[in-house]
């Protein structure tokens, strides 16, 4: 009886480990059972010794280095001295790879030392923007040493705290641009400074710009913003659709259009009315955000422009869903008074013409 008792309790921990991780995993986004789960899996998780080495993703080096180099080729950008900054997509490469070639393809990598990585947080929850604690990321095609030096410059600001390296590791918006970074930086010295940023209100927002904007004046810095587009579906919970626009994917692609139109003009207010007006799902718009409040406080005319667009399938009915990819490139521009004034006049006329949704219009089944 004592055995029988003993193996009956054992199966009864047994089923209610399951149930624990069965709660995990649904109910993972509660920040409690998240804290604990990230404390659990902090001691089962294999570390580097001293716990600061991001490993690198896993993908067969050769395939992956002649696959950007493929569309590096493709996408016929020529290099330019005059770009500091990119938006690219994060998605799996099979669907965002060719699009992030037409941000990456812009870089010219001669007098750059350091990237600054601007990436959203999918995953842990924090009102601020958080510092990566790694000294190293490593890549199939090479790794990419963090700026040590300026990680502590920003967090004796005060203004930014440490991410745990789980969290580090968990999170593929950085993750995703690593790999081209490396291959445009190749055969160059260059350091990375991560950044995670999370859900930020609209006056965070423009105090981190505001304090950012110092490195963009230093030709050496650049900036890779890490931001996928409308996310539409039943499964994202989003399901805009304005049917003049004719079919589903006509629709989603006439609202990213009118955000990237609206981040071209560098105004972070008129982005944020759009957000608020549309609730477009672009996953990266606090990272855009910050960006936007950079160039706003930087005395350096930084124009945005995207130069590709594309999503992961063409929605037709209520059962299809897909993600949009788009790339810009941020480049110095000489700007006459004249067209100075022009481009303001522009940028502000967007929070006018902004026009509230249409009613909401069920799509064919």
């Amino acid at each position: 009886m004592p055995q029988v008792a003993l193996i009956q309790l054992l199966q009864i921990a047994w089923l209610l480990s399951g149930l624990f991780v069965h709660l995990l995993v649904c109910y993972g986004g509660k920040l409690k059972i998240r804290k604990f789960y990230y404390v659990l899996a902090h001691d089962m998780h294999q570390r580097n010794k001293g716990m600061d080495v991001r490993p690198r993703m896993q993908w067969p080096t050769k395939k992956l280095s002649e696959e950007i180099e493929g569309w590096l080729r493709a996408s016929g950008l020529t290099k330019s001295p005059h770009v500091r900054g990119v938006i690219a997509p994060h998605a799996g490469y099979s669907y965002s790879g060719r699009a992030a070639a037409y941000a990456f393809g812009n870089i010219d990598p001669t007098n750059i030392t350091r990237v600054f990585l601007l990436g959203p947080s999918h995953h842990h929850y924090t009102p601020k923007c958080a510092l990566s604690t790694a000294t190293v990321y490593k890549t199939p095609i090479g790794d990419l040493p963090i700026d040590l030096e300026v990680i502590e410059e920003l967090k004796a600001s005060g203004k930014l705290e440490l991410m745990d390296i789980i969290v580090d590791e968990a999170e593929h918006s950085m993750e995703m641009h690593l790999p081209y970074l490396a291959k445009v930086f190749e055969g160059h010295q260059v350091k990375v400074v991560p950044i995670l940023v999370g859900a930020l209100k609209a006056e965070s927002e423009a105090m981190y710009g505001q304090f950012l904007a110092k490195y963009v004046d230093d030709p050496q810095n650049f900036f890779s913003v890490s931001s996928d587009f409308c996310h539409w579906g039943s499964r994202f919970k989003y399901m805009h659709y304005d049917k003049k626009h004719g079919a589903i994917h006509k629709s989603i692609e006439a609202l990213d259009r009118m955000g990237m139109d609206i981040i071209e003009t560098g105004n972070p207010d008129a982005f944020k009315q759009y957000l608020s007006e549309f609730n477009n799902t672009i996953c990266g718009r606090h990272p855009i955000s910050v960006f936007l409040h950079m160039l706003r406080n930087c005395p350096i005319n930084i124009k945005i422009n995207f130069l590709r667009y594309e999503q992961s399938s063409q929605c037709k009915t209520t059962r299809d869903s897909s993600v949009s990819y788009a790339s810009a490139a941020a480049k110095v521009v000489i700007i006459s008074p004249n067209d100075s004034d022009t481009a303001e006049m522009q940028s502000s006329s967007y929070i006018d013409i902004l026009r509230p949704p249409p009613q909401t219009q069920h799509p064919p089944l």
